[in-house]
């Protein structure tokens, strides 16, 4: 009986000496699986992890190891993938984009992001400076924002003439019609994120240091033209979605859905060595949703802005 009080004595002692955390940050992704099994110690404190987080980072490992796979195959084998991530503001296409290129060789693999036209490039034919970015033999491209901007945000934002905007709308059919016949494997992911979400991002821009480069002047004006970019989005879906370069919609409310279902809808439409069961791949149709689909939904609700996803 006196061992045991002298035990309990000893565990009381020892848990009040267990350090607060110091300070208040938001774990860096990946710090929680790995320290999930650590043991207590004086040079550790306690931090509570949603169980779902655990999980979702786990799942992400596991396809960050499949893209890798991925890579290897590609580079063998001369493979060209192009990924194109349009949506509105602070949809989750940057992060989304981050988890795919984390643990990839960036030699093999370029994120393209460009700024808006020099006065040169605004007296080219408007597909040519993408043109050099298109992927080579074993290259993986994901454009951050991508020709389409002619689609949504130059129109909206007074950026083109109504004729360039309608000529666009005519010729990105074939221009991607001729980037699938040379062999370029293309996804094209619209993420569609809510007007009340988007706003809970924008504000969380404000206070974040970490996020404040991504604040621009267009964001208060993203909200205020929501309605103006839900018509583009449809005419764009209706001129541009094909057979051959289908669209992809990415209901991106909850990031980390976003994330892992856009990853496995790449991964479940390559063929590679090793790859991972079909059913571990399988997508949630509540998340990824055909092209076909959302322009039926926009046809149902096209005067019912309120209903309509963004």
């Amino acid at each position: 009986m006196a061992d045991y009080k002298k035990k309990a004595a000893k565990q009381k002692t020892k848990k009040k000496t267990v350090k607060a955390c110091p300070v208040k940050v938001k774990l860096l992704e990946g710090t929680a699986l790995k320290n999930k099994d650590k043991k207590e110690s004086k040079n550790r404190c306690p931090v509570w992890v949603k169980i779902a987080h655990l999980e979702y980072e786990q799942e992400l490992k596991k396809l960050q190891i499949e893209l890798m796979k991925l890579q290897k195959h590609m580079k063998a084998n001369g493979m060209r993938i192009l990924a194109i991530f349009e949506g509105r503001d602070a949809a989750g296409k940057g992060g989304t984009i981050k988890r795919i290129t984390a643990f990839l060789n960036p030699r093999n693999t370029k994120v393209v992001a460009l700024a808006a036209p020099n006065d040169k490039e605004v007296t080219q034919w408007y597909f040519q400076r993408y043109v050099p970015h298109l992927p080579a033999a074993g290259e993986l491209v994901l454009f951050d924002r991508s020709w389409y901007n002619r689609a949504m945000v130059e129109p909206v934002m007074g950026f083109c003439t109504d004729e360039q905007h309608k000529r666009f709308l005519k010729d990105v059919p074939l221009f991607e019609e001729m980037l699938i016949k040379d062999g370029i494997k293309l996804f094209k992911f619209y993420f569609s994120v809510s007007k009340d979400e988007q706003s809970r991002r924008f504000e969380a821009r404000k206070t974040d240091p970490l996020k404040q480069y991504k604040l621009s002047p267009v964001d208060n004006l993203a909200q205020k033209y929501w309605d103006k970019y839900s018509v583009k989005k449809f005419q764009m879906l209706n001129e541009s979605n094909r057979t051959l370069t289908p669209w992809t919609i990415i209901r991106s409310d909850v990031k980390k859905l976003a994330r892992i279902n856009c990853i496995k809808h790449i991964l479940s439409n390559v063929e590679y060595p090793d790859k991972l069961p079909r059913k571990e791949l399988a997508t949630d149709p509540e998340i990824v949703i055909s092209g076909i689909d959302e322009i039926k939904h926009m046809e149902t609700h096209l005067f019912q802005p309120k209903v309509l996803r963004g």
